[in-house]
């Protein structure tokens, strides 16, 4: 949404009982958007905020619909003691910008499994809507699925043989398919740019269990079945249809990619992690703007990724066990070893040649900490830096 890293942000974790997500200091891509005369809505999950001032609707969303939370929250009803005059039942809630919170429903596991259906109509319907008057829009789709618990629609239940994870994918995809379609029914194809990405690796927790398949790891590692997510964007007339990169583009690039795209400014009041990647993207570069970035676990890098490799700073394999701070950090060649799994230090220090430029890019990035330092976590609302 910021165009920045969460250790920037404050955004680095959510814990019940302080006050965290973006500040309404962050500028987003809604707000940069709705700056430039843009419709703006939200449909999905937000978890970056539960208090006012972090509402979607407070930070340049015109309109929400969904949940402000995890979708974990929807088991909570059905829990073994679960108390309502302790923790009310979770809710999925909608706003306008500068209008109340409303809650809409209890969010349970029967509105799990047919929201984001919902998301979906309510997608076509605003971009209708904005079709109709003439205004040009910016529609963000964080759809729940497939987080757990990863139980697809009614109509999707069962339909591959391999479980409700494997259903749920089968489902996000219809999903997708039918804002795709109905783009092109309201004739605006060739002037609307999509993109279709997620923000982390599949799901950990059994039985909703999901595979990295080519690579190791799930989310909260820094493995790079955790990283390494599809992106697909589309543009007709600008992107070539059915090219291909393994050139890496990072969540952070989308804020400075869509202003040049829309011929908007970034903020220049505080520090971008993002770089424009059009170039790239529209073919008139073959390598991507970016060689790396840091991976951070909470309030701790864990590893670097540079180029093709990986320096592990702190090893975690897989999500649910401890972190284990590294004496000599590990180096993987993700080419040859995608799975992480043959560290190249123990084979006489075989690639130590890449220590120098990573842990120059991760001084780099330590000094633009102190340079500007983080919005601190638990930040009170409202937030402004003192520097």
């Amino acid at each position: 949404m910021s165009g920045r890293h969460p250790i920037r942000s404050g955004t680095t974790q959510v814990v019940w009982g302080v006050p965290y997500g973006l500040t309404n200091w962050e500028k987003t891509l809604a707000e940069m958007f709705s700056d430039a005369g843009y419709a703006t809505a939200m449909f999905g999950k937000w978890h970056l905020g539960d208090i006012p001032g972090r509402f979607p609707t407070d930070q340049g969303f015109d309109e929400f619909y969904g949940i402000l939370n995890t979708t974990d929250e929807s088991e909570y009803s059905t829990q073994i003691g679960f108390d309502q005059s302790i923790l009310p039942v979770p809710h999925i809630q909608q706003s306008v910008r500068d209008g109340e919170i409303n809650e809409v429903k209890p969010f349970d596991l029967e509105t799990r499994r047919l929201i984001d259906t919902e998301l979906t109509e309510k997608a076509i319907d605003f971009m209708g809507r904005q079709v109709e008057v003439g205004k040009p829009f910016f529609n963000f789709i964080p759809y729940t699925q497939p987080h757990l618990p990863s139980l697809p629609h009614p109509e999707f239940d069962g339909v591959t043989g391999h479980g409700p994870y494997a259903d749920v994918h089968v489902e996000i995809d219809h999903q997708a398919g039918r804002i795709l379609d109905a783009i092109d029914d309201l004739g605006i194809r060739d002037n609307t740019i999509v993109i279709w990405t997620s923000d982390n690796g599949p799901e950990v927790v059994e039985p909703w269990y999901g595979t990295s398949g080519y690579w190791s790891g799930h989310y909260f590692t820094a493995m790079e079945g955790s990283l390494r997510v599809p992106f697909l964007m589309r543009w007709p007339g600008q992107i070539e249809a059915g090219s291909k990169s393994n050139e890496i583009i990072h969540t952070v690039d989308l804020l400075p990619t869509l202003a040049t795209a829309a011929g908007l400014d970034v903020p220049q009041d505080r520090i971008i992690d993002g770089v424009d990647q059009l170039p790239h993207l529209t073919g008139q570069t073959e390598a991507s703007a970016r060689e790396g970035f840091p991976a951070y676990n909470g309030d701790d890098m864990f590893a670097y990724k540079w180029r093709n490799w990986k320096v592990h700073l702190i090893e975690q394999r897989h999500a649910l066990h401890p972190p284990q701070t590294l004496n000599v950090p590990q180096i993987y060649n993700l080419i040859t070893d995608p799975k992480e799994e043959f560290d190249l230090v123990p084979q006489g220090f075989a690639a130590s040649w890449v220590f120098p430029p990573v842990f120059g890019e991760i001084v780099k990035f330590q000094q633009s900490l102190v340079m500007e330092p983080p919005v601190p976590f638990g930040a009170p609302e409202p937030w402004t830096p003192q520097n």
